[in-house]
């Protein structure tokens, strides 16, 4: 028998904060994903995310992307590539003149929300957070556009971006979908003679859509009934769910691809799909770390906790000694 979330006490091991968030969840019982081929409840749900009032954008950006707010300001610009691909590009207003250093940071949703104005303000406040010039993509969703077409403009993104920094001042990082979109743009870079970013941060990683792991079922009552499951039907498209590009876990993987840092929850129901791939790096000779934080559901607190801080700061330190290990090299 699956547990609901109000059997499970909240720990008094993490801040007041966070405990305040898990309590709100308890009264908020997650929903299940409709069927793909309801398509009226999908665009339902996208157009809901759609929103342009402050209050809620800055929620859904905080949500989807782990990230937190600081008093760092910044701009942001919208482009294009040629391709058509919409992106946005974020620089903290107290960035050094002669800082080259960039953040490609793609945003979660579940394939399906999380873009438009909230990506836009999502890379603002990431840019902020990270301290570095920002680039997030208002990549191609559910329900309209399966499977690849998000990867493409991901893709099609980073090329760009690399007409304008050199690799190894280019890191790449992304939460829940997004941190997807990132394992599967490094196996793309990798098929496709594009050299890899110098670093990657990957927070609760869905990287087996198979959900074979083992918190799919221990932690299903952070996740509606049928997990992802007809997400993951309608996001892959006409390709098998096990396709490296569609579930990076089952890619191949060797030493050669960039030093990696992996977050997730002790109540992430996609805290295995984290370790296995934390595991399979490490097996292919990757330096890659692997950080669980005690009482996080998948998202962390929502930008709310001082977890949530601590979390930025860890990933800002990992990319930002990549850059400097690499800087050094130079």
């Amino acid at each position: 028998m699956t547990a609901a979330a109000a059997d499970i006490p909240i720990p008094s091991t993490i801040s007041p904060e966070a405990q305040a968030i898990l309590g709100l969840a308890e009264h908020r019982p997650p929903v299940p994903d409709p069927p793909k081929d309801d398509a009226q409840t999908w665009r339902a749900i996208a157009e809901q995310a759609s929103t342009e009032e402050p209050g809620t954008v800055e929620a859904l950006a905080l949500v989807t992307t782990a990230g937190v707010i600081t008093d760092v300001a910044a701009t942001v610009e919208d482009r294009q590539t040629d391709r058509g691909a919409t992106y946005f590009v974020a620089v903290p207003d107290a960035i050094a003149g002669d800082d080259t250093r960039a953040l490609l940071f793609l945003h979660g949703g579940g394939f399906t929300f999380g873009g438009g104005p909230t990506a836009r303000r999502s890379t603002q406040i990431l840019a902020g957070a990270y301290g570095v010039r920002t680039y997030g993509v208002d990549y191609r969703q559910l329900p309209e556009a399966p499977f690849p077409a998000g990867l493409d403009d991901v893709v099609d993104v980073y090329r760009q971006i690399l007409t304008e920094h050199e690799p190894r001042s280019v890191a790449l990082a992304g939460q829940s979908g997004g941190s997807n979109l990132a394992a599967a743009l490094l196996l793309r870079a990798r098929d496709e003679g594009i050299p890899f970013p110098v670093a990657v941060g990957l927070i609760s990683p869905p990287v087996d859509l198979t959900q074979s792991g083992d918190s799919y079922k221990t932690n299903a009552f952070t996740i509606g009934p049928g997990g992802l499951t007809n997400m993951a039907d309608f996001y892959r498209g006409d390709f098998p769910l096990d396709h490296p590009y569609v579930s990076p876990l089952f890619g191949e993987y060797t030493s050669e691809f960039p030093p990696t840092i992996l977050t997730a929850g002790t109540r992430d129901f996609l805290l295995s799909d984290t370790v296995r791939l934390h595991r399979k790096l490490l097996g292919a000779g990757v330096r890659a770390e692997l950080h669980v934080w005690e009482g996080a559901p998948h998202g962390m607190f929502m930008g709310r906790a001082p977890e949530d801080y601590e979390q930025v700061a860890q990933v800002r330190r990992f990319l930002e000694d990549a850059w400097t290990a690499a800087e050094t090299r130079s």
